[in-house]
């Protein structure tokens, strides 16, 4: 308790120092903490603790579900979470207006206490309310209370980029991230204004003890405090807050984030990873720091939009003896957007407007030319390069972006790193304008605001690909930031083409042929498609194909001439490119015998085509020429020489000669080649023959090549002696596409006289009656054929040939052609015979054969039948026995043997004698009907292919039963026939009836038990068997209705033999009436559809009386309730009377009976009576009349209305449909439901919604039909009063005299929302009304969705309250016609918009002079070439205001162009010699032609200088800014080198950090023992679709382990305690051969395939192991295919399957799956988007190894030309010293000793004067001679 004295003055406040009135006071919650103070700012005494509450808000429960905490795609998410306490810290400091200071600061000393990550901001800090707000989860900034007594959510205003600083949003990633990095967070923050700092500890260990506990998890508290006050930090661990909190003092605000218990993986990854996450933080918050325009490095300048500068410093302590780590992200300078913005030729802006959200995306694209042999798009830092392979030399380039997506996308300008959007349909239509390459070399970014929904965690875009690639999405291209009014895809494809053609530098392709498959390259992918070309356009010179080129940079060099120029891809015309090969055919042919495939880049373009002719010739001359034979014995054969056989062919030698005539035994070498070794082969051929004698001779060094005689040489013909060179190695005879040397010598062998015959095959088996041939051949001593001559044709005719056999009556006959046949045997023999043939005259003069005879031809057909006709039975089938024999009688067999037997009346019989010769034929049984039983005759025939027999058939009357009839035994005179109609008493009986059996010969069939048994009777199931066998039947009831016939029927069940007859009741005397109603029920004033019908009852037909008359109709009558009997008519028919015209008039619905009467007989019926047809509509009930209704409202009250007939029944009739018109039309009427059918009661609701129309009378008319027929109904008057709560208009007031220049303010527009009343309205919030500006004309009624909206501003004092103002809108930079519209939010759905206004927006001041677009700096040289002189060409220049608008066109004068440098006194000069040059200037622009420097201009070499453009125009006050231009001036061999290769190296670099498609799974186990790796890091694929659909179809292997061994495999086992999925390869097989694909058999298409097909696998690039990769994936994917698209993938899998062959999996490259048993469709078969996959890696971009291959290049020259200096100068220095007067004295020295030695050798003897030789000896040895 306390006191307060009357006179002190004290305030009572919350914690957030609010002052409390009474009104304030009443809104307190129970519980708050209060402060009594003596005012407001007093400063705390002590340390007060405030409890709060923290109960997680509701949101948490409905949404848990919807947005979680996911794993980072590979990526370590420790940055992100960080990113998480910075977007905190960027939303604190957006209103800040000095710098915006955040500081992460990383404590991991143990000198400090315990590791602790510390994020301190300068920003608004926070209340303690607001303190309490933070910590409850999920409470976003759109349901939080800033305060007790604040407003809520305000949207900000519009900003470029939407670098708002609105990202801290959802009232869960703070959270999230602190308990992600560790276990507990204290948050400090003092607010603005506030002198009291609050802090905040959340502890997971806390919650924990709370919960075991049983207390309220929470509740927790606040400590409020004076800054500085560090009393309550007691622990020792926590020793850095003492110095954190000492720093509080002084500062008007700020927040810390004080996170501990940090978990070890991420220390670790801190300490370790600092410059990757400082990168990434760098990439997430690019434009933040660093402005709109991004980290133009080449600008010099960050911030261009002069926003506020935001400093965000990262620090990490880890000892105290070292020196801190500090990185500020501003510095980072290899974050990906820094590398795509310094990579850029050229942008491309455009703006993404979606739906009815309005939501605004605002897009770049960047273009990274091709440069030379290299491309410029930057790698990604992330992805581990692939090392350079100096052996690839498939010269394709691969595809600068490769397969990742095109767009990054930012969030309210932070980025959100996993939304990545693949493309637009706009961008990426490829066409016949520009290569596709060009479209993998552009880069992208999307900049969007709130609009579109992100994850809790800001991972991922929850709807922007859906909405932007929405058909409803509008874009729009931007240039100088104002919107074009065009077509997006023409405007990007020119761009596009454009850039391809100021930027790209490639190689033209000429001269198409075809497309080919290459084999020789081990990758399959890249196997097909390569197109042919005849020539190419390479740096200003044409290659053609034969010309002549020489490699460089290859080991060896290269000579030879080019076959043709290959390109990868689908060309079918001439094309630019990047890279390409060259298959060159090496010079000379005959050396080098190959082709060589070479990149395009290694063509030596400096040679001359005379040096590469020398080069070849001098080669050429080594190689073999000619063979020179010699025949050492003598008696050389001369050519076509005629020989005896047996006569021996001499010894030769052979030398070898090449083109000088030298004697060479071996291939000369080239290079370090292997020596090829020279054989001579001699092969001895006779014509149209295999060669006789082959031999091989090796070099012998003394006697060379040399063969012994032949002498084996007796078969007679042509001969052909050939000697050829060949390899030794291979035995080649061609060598480089040349013939190796030879000899050809051709003679003739003669044959010897005949000595002998022999006779030819002759079939070992032969037929009865069938020739045969015998050939006979005549041979000479060597047994070769000799040639018949006429002699002995003469001989033989006058000679006898004698053919000896055993067989006696075989006919033999005698041919002048030695042919011998055999005629007809006349039996069969089944023996083996012999036939011996004589030639008379020969020394050998007889030959046997041995021959088999077999049965012949068929030629006849044999029946056996023992009688003649052949007799059976009527009702049995006939056997024959058939024989087919041939012309000797023998049974024979042969293919195709088929009888036919044909019976009248039967179908034919077929038996098949094919195998055997015989068969039996069985018919159909003979089904005849016998006549007065007398036997029949029929005709039977046998037929085959060579005969016909015809046998006769008699047919004999059956015994079976063919015949019943039925008789009474107590009328003699009844017997029922077949099909008769008997008339019997109703409900009597025929009794005594019997049956007989007769069979065809109409004999009587003795009754049997079994045969009694057989007999069935319809009316009867079940007959006693012993009254069956007596003949009896059983007694037949006949029905007791007139109409009721009956069918009867006895049959014989097995022969179906049966009697049928039918008894028809006679009629009884009657005994009462009755009566039927066609229908049960009648509307009222309807008449029945049917007539009724009186009957007697016991007829099935409507008959009243037997035998009575129509007189009986006139004392019929009927009465009934309403009936009118005025319609009523009798009409009589026999035994029946129809009652016609019933109709009820009046009265209810309901039942009702009608009684008819006929002398003393009654019948009653009911019948039904409902309401009538549906003739009139009743309003049952409704709203209270007279009704009034205000503009805009509904009517709450329902109208029902009624359906009734014309007597005011209610009607159900379901198909009458009742509508609400409103009458007259002007007013306008939302009903829920319009027109409606009656329900089953015949009503209708309508319920009125709302009512929209001008002050008035109107009428609600409720209108039925039915069959197109109108029901009246009713209808209600109505009122409609203006509501004077509605608005109906905006009306804008502002200076309609006022200017608009360009950048300016706009003057105050003022609006006020008109009310249906036509008053001003003040009820809306100004955060609904908002204005919008677009550049062009007026479209429609509402702003196209490219607008850019600008919200309303506060009211001044001055200013009226019943309209909103906006006011210091800035005016759009670009000068033209911009229009302007305000519109109002009414509710989420509905807008009111004013009228559009046009504003001309005119340039402003003139300030500046600058060309039309910047142009790249140029470099130029001192030479004597102009075009590197050069420094400006076709440029203009126009006067310009600060925002690039023409602003000058009145002003005239001159430009003055200098040349400037910092530092550096020896200037360039201009041609003609001047240090400046004059420009004349008119109308605000000058056009520079040409400006070069002059020819051997002064200048430093390697100097940049600083091209000045000095405006002079005399007419403004102000001096305009110079236009300046950087250019790079050098003049020497070695600054150009090494100004070169440090660009290169720096493109390396950049090119290894470009972003690449990465697998981003780690693994932990590669490098280890017998441990291949991860499936998802084995391979690359460089598509991205296919790598997309490939890495989701084995998702479930993509991480597990390949091992060489099941050891390992078990290793990895244990370790994980199972939890790490392995798979050894030595416990896996797989098919060695690769299956062709399924349209593919023999190697011949089964069918044109459509969409592509190709196997999964042979997608994959395999950086190492290839064969134990190629074996891990056939096992994993199998024979898995890839297409285009779903519709030729089902196209494909039909045509598999109709040519019956298995289909495997068929996967889509856009992202389906149809599996192997056909199916597809639904979400399990679809892959998801590439963001949510862990996919393969992208090879690296093939131009790193170009530009390595260059730089290599570059360093060689260097070092060549520093040698060729050091040894230039060496002979300087040299010839110097040679000069120096010390070398002369030397000299001079030396040359008398000379003298003085040859005078002591003459003294001696020994003089030799070299200059007199002597003639007898060799030159060049000396001779002594001694005394």
């Amino acid at each position: 308790e306390f006191a307060i004295r009357s006179h002190e003055i004290f305030v009572l406040a919350t914690t957030d120092r609010t002052v409390l009135d009474f009104d304030k006071y009443e809104k307190l919650q129970d519980g708050s903490t209060l402060y009594l103070l003596q005012r407001e700012d007093q400063a705390l005494p002590v340390a007060t603790e405030e409890h709060i509450m923290f109960t997680p808000h509701f949101d948490t429960l409905i949404q848990c579900g919807t947005y979680e905490y996911y794993s980072s795609e590979g990526q370590n998410s420790l940055p992100y979470a960080i990113a998480e306490l910075i977007d905190n810290a960027l939303s604190a400091t957006a209103k800040k207006t000095g710098t915006r200071t955040i500081e992460l600061r990383m404590l991991f000393d143990e000198s400090l206490g315990k590791p602790a990550v510390i994020v301190l901001d300068n920003g608004c800090g926070m209340t303690s309310k607001q303190l309490n707000n933070w910590a409850v989860y999920r409470l976003s900034k759109f349901t939080r209370e800033n305060s007790s007594f604040q407003e809520g959510y305000v949207r900000p205003v519009p900003v470029p980029r939407s670098l708002n600083s609105d990202i801290s949003y959802f009232g869960v990633g703070g959270k999230q991230a602190v308990f992600f990095i560790g276990d507990s967070t204290r948050m400090i923050s003092k607010a603005v204004g506030s002198p009291d700092v609050h802090e905040l500890i959340l502890s997971k260990e806390e919650f924990e003890r709370k919960e075991k506990n049983k207390e309220d998890v929470y509740r927790g508290t606040i400590r409020n405090r004076k800054p500085g006050d560090s009393s309550h930090v007691r622990e020792n661990d926590q020793r850095f807050l003492h110095e954190l909190i000492s720093e509080e003092p002084g500062k008007q605000s700020f927040t810390a984030v004080v996170i501990t218990g940090i978990k070890s993986e991420h220390i670790t990854f801190l300490k370790e990873d600092f410059a990757k996450w400082t990168r990434e933080l760098a990439h997430i918050y690019h434009y933040y720091i660093h402005g709109v325009n991004g980290n133009d490095m080449s600008r010099k300048s960050t911030n261009s939009d002069h926003l506020p500068k935001i400093d965000i410093q990262v620090t990490l302590r880890e000892k105290s003896n070292r020196c801190p780590r500090v990185m500020n992200l501003r510095e980072v300078d290899d974050d990906m957007q820094t590398l795509y913005i310094n990579a850029t030729a050229d942008m491309f802006e455009f703006k993404a407007t979606t739906g009815q959200d309005r939501g605004t995306v605002e897009g770049l694209i960047r273009y990274h030319p091709f440069l030379y042999d290299r491309e410029t798009f930057p790698p990604d830092p992330y992805v581990v390069q692939a090392p350079a392979n100096d052996e690839d030399e498939s010269g394709v380039q691969h595809q600068a972006r490769g397969k990742r997506p095109i767009f990054e996308c930012f969030w309210n300008g932070r980025l959100i790193p996993y939304a990545k959007i693949d493309e637009f349909q706009w961008c990426t239509q490829k066409g016949n304008d520009v290569p596709d390459e060009c479209y993998s070399r552009f880069s992208g970014v999307l900049f969007t605001d709130d609009r579109f929904q992100v994850t809790t965690n800001k991972l991922t875009f929850m709807d922007l690909e859906m909405k932007v690639k929405s058909k409803d999405t509008i874009f729009t291209r931007v240039v100088n930031g104002q919107a074009q009014r065009s077509i997006i895809e023409k405007d990007f494809r020119k761009w596009l083409q454009n850039c391809h053609k100021k930027w790209d530098k490639q190689v033209k392709f000429l001269g198409f042929r075809e497309i080919i498959t290459r084999k020789d390259l081990a990758t399959k992918k890249m196997q097909h498609p390569w197109a042919t070309f005849s020539s190419i356009e390479l740096d200003g010179k044409l290659y053609k194909t034969d010309q002549l080129v020489k490699s460089q940079k290859t080991n060896p060099i290269h000579h030879g001439t080019v076959v043709r120029f290959l390109l990868y891809g689908e060309h079918k015309s001439d094309v630019f490119a990047t890279g390409g090969q060259v298959e060159v055919c090496l010079e000379p042919k005959a050396l080098y015998a190959m082709t060589k495939i070479i990149p395009i880049s290694k063509i030596d373009r400096t040679v001359t085509d005379a040096a590469i002719k020398k080069n070849i010739e001098n080669d050429f001359a080594k190689l073999p020429d000619k063979l020179k034979v010699d025949w050492p014995d003598g008696n050389p054969w001369p050519q076509n020489a005629v020989r005896p056989a047996g006569m021996p062919l001499g010894k030769t030698v052979i030398e070898i000669l090449n083109k000088k005539g030298e004697s060479i035994s071996r291939m000369p070498t080239v290079g370090q080649s292997t020596v090829i070794k020279l054989c001579i082969e001699l092969k001895n051929f006779v014509i149209s023959s295999f060669y006789v004698i082959s031999f091989v001779a090796q070099h012998s060094p003394k006697w060379g090549f040399w063969f012994r005689k032949i002498e084996n040489l007796i078969k007679p013909g042509r001969y052909t002696l050939f000697l050829s060179t060949i390899i030794s190695e291979s035995n080649a005879t061609i060598f480089g596409g040349r013939n190796l040397p030879s000899y050809e010598l051709n003679f003739t062998i003669k044959e010897g006289n005949a000595e002998s015959f022999v006779t030819g095959t002759v079939s070992s088996t032969l037929h009865v009656g069938t020739p045969f041939d015998i050939p006979l051949h005549l041979k000479d001593q060597y047994a070769y054929s000799h040639l018949l001559t006429s002699g002995f044709f003469r001989q033989c005719e006058r000679s006898q040939l004698v053919l000896h056999t055993k067989l006696e009556k075989l006919n033999i006959a005698c041919q002048l052609v030695i042919l011998c046949k055999i005629f007809s045997i006349p039996y069969f023999i089944l023996q083996t015979h012999e036939l011996k043939v004589i030639l008379p005259g020969l020394k050998k003069d007889t030959q046997t054969i041995k021959i088999s005879l077999l049965p012949g031809n068929p030629h006849s057909l044999h029946v056996n039948t023992e009688n003649n006709p052949v007799i059976v039975e009527n009702r049995n089938p006939v056997k024959f026995n058939v024989e087919i024999r041939d012309e000797a009688g023998n049974i024979t067999a042969h293919p195709r043997q088929t009888v036919h037997c044909k019976v009248q009346g039967l179908p034919p019989a077929v038996v098949d004698c094919s195998s055997t010769g015989a068969g039996q034929l069985l018919t159909k049984p003979i089904n005849l009907n016998i006549i007065k039983g007398e036997p029949q005759t029929l005709k039977v025939q046998f037929e085959v292919p060579v005969t016909l027999v015809v046998r006769e058939l008699k047919v004999m009357p059956s015994t079976r039963v063919s015949l019943i009839k039925i008789y009474s035994r107590d009328d003699k005179n009844l017997v029922l026939r077949n099909n008769e109609r008997v008339e019997w008493l109703a409900g009597g009986s025929l009794e005594g009836l019997f049956y007989k059996l007769y069979d065809e010969a109409y004999r009587a069939v003795p009754l049997t038990a079994e045969i009694a048994s057989k007999i069935k009777v319809n009316w009867k199931s079940e007959v006693d068997l012993k009254y069956l066998v007596q003949g009896k039947l059983p007694d037949i009831m006949v029905p007791t209705q007139v109409h009721e016939q009956r069918f009867f029927q006895v049959s014989y069940q097995d022969q179906s033999v049966s009697v049928s007859f039918t008894i028809i009741p006679r009629p009884n005397e009657p005994h009462r009436l009755k009566a039927t109603l066609p229908q049960s029920a009648v509307k009222l004033g309807e008449t029945l559809s049917e007539n009724i019908s009186e009957y007697e009852p016991d007829q099935t037909k409507i008959i009243l009386f037997h035998r009575l008359t129509s007189i009986c109709v006139n004392h019929m009558t009927v009465e009934a309730e309403g009936l009118d009997k005025s319609a009523i008519t009798f009409i009589w028919q026999v035994g029946t009377e129809i009652v016609t015209g019933i109709r009820f008039q009046c009265g209810t619905p309901g039942w009702r009976e009608m009684c008819f009467t006929y002398q003393k007989y009654v019948a009653c019926v009911k019948v039904e009576v409902t309401a009538g047809n549906p003739a009139q509509l009743q309003l049952v009930s409704g709203p209270e009349l007279p009704l009034q209704v205000l503009n805009g409202h509904g009517i709450p009250t329902p109208f029902l209305i009624q359906l009734s007939d014309e007597w005011g029944n209610p009607s159900s009739d379901q198909r009458v449909v009742v509508e609400l018109w409103p009458s007259p039309p002007a007013l306008k009427v939302s009903v829920t439901v319009t027109s409606q059918p009656v329900n089953l009661e015949g009503k209708a609701p309508f319920t009125v919604t709302s009512v929209n129309g001008p002050k008035g009378y109107y009428q609600l008319e409720f209108k039925g039909s039915f069959n197109n027929k109108p029901i009246p109904g009713p209808s209600v008057n109505l009122t409609v009063l203006p509501d004077p709560n509605k608005p109906v208009s905006l009306s804008v007031k502002y200076d309609t005299t006022a200017m608009f220049p360009a950048g300016g303010l706009f003057p105050v527009f003022s609006v006020t929302v008109v009310s249906d009343e036509g008053s001003p309205m003040t009820t809306f919030n100004p955060a609904a009304a908002s204005m919008w500006l677009w550049e062009g004309v007026p479209l429609g009624k509402i702003p196209p969705q490219t607008a850019t909206p600008l919200v309303c501003s506060k009211p001044m004092e001055n200013e009226r309250k019943d309209c909103f103002h906006f006011r210091d809108k800035e005016i759009p930079e670009r000068a033209g016609k911009h229009i302007v519209q305000f519109s109002l939010r009414i509710d989420a759905t509905n807008y009111l918009y004013s009228n559009q206004i046009t504003l001309n927006v005119v340039a402003n001041q003139p300030v500046k002079l600058a060309p039309d677009s910047q142009p790249p700096a140029p470099v130029v040289s001192c030479c004597t070439d102009i075009a590197n002189r050069t420094l400006v060409e076709n440029m203009t220049l126009r006067i310009m205001d600060s925002y690039g608008n023409p602003a000058g066109q009145d002003l005239g004068g001159q430009v003055v162009v200098s040349i400037t440098s910092s530092g550096n006194k020896n200037l360039p000069l201009f041609e003609g010699k001047r240090r400046t040059h004059c420009i004349s200037l008119a109308e605000g622009q000058a056009h520079i032609t040409r400006l070069a420097i002059m020819e051997n201009s002064p200048g430093e070499d390697g100097s940049a200088y600083t091209l000045c453009f000095q405006p002079q125009v005399s007419m403004l006050p102000q001096t305009l800014f110079p236009f300046e231009l950087t250019f790079h001036f050098y003049n020497g061999m070695m600054f150009f080198l090494l100004f070169f290769n440090k660009t290169l190296k720096l493109e390396a670099d950049r090119i290894l950090k470009m972003p690449r498609r990465v697998y981003s799974v780690r693994d932990n186990f590669r490098g280890q023992q017998d441990v291949l790796g991860m499936v998802g890091h084995l391979a690359y694929v460089q598509d991205d679709a296919a790598a997309r659909v490939i890495s989701w179809f084995i998702r479930g292997d993509m991480d597990c382990v390949i091992t060489r061994t099941s050891e390992a495999a078990r290793r990895i086992h244990r370790d994980t305690q199972g939890r790490q999925q392995v798979m050894p390869l030595d416990s896996i097989y797989v098919q060695p051969q690769n299956r062709p694909l399924p349209h593919m058999r023999n190697g011949h298409m089964l069918f044109d395939p459509p969409g592509n097909p190709v196997h999964a696998r042979d997608l994959l690039i395999y950086p190492n192991n290839q064969e134990c990769c190629d074996k891990v994936f056939k096992n994993i994917l199998g024979e898995t295919l890839l297409i285009d698209d779903l519709e030729s993938a089902n196209n494909y899998r039909r045509m598999v399957v109709q040519n019956n062959m298995h289909c495997p999996t068929i996967l889509t490259r856009e992202g389906d799956c149809i599996s192997a048993k056909g199916k597809f469709g639904g979400k399990q078969n679809k892959a998801p988007p590439t963001g949510a996959l862990k996919m393969f890696g992208a090879p690296i971009p093939q131009p790193y190894y170009a530009v390595k291959e260059q730089i290599d290049l570059l360093s060689r020259y260097r070092a060549a030309v520093e040698k060729r200096e050091k040894a230039e100068k060496d002979r300087e220095d040299h010839l110097q010293d040679m000069k120096s007067p010390q070398m002369k004295k030397k000299q001079e020295d030396m040359r008398e000793k000379i003298m003085q030695l040859e005078a002591l050798e003459r003294h001696l003897g020994m003089f030799v004067d070299l200059r007199e030789k002597d003639a007898g000896e060799p030159s060049g040895i000396i001779t002594k001679r001694v005394k």
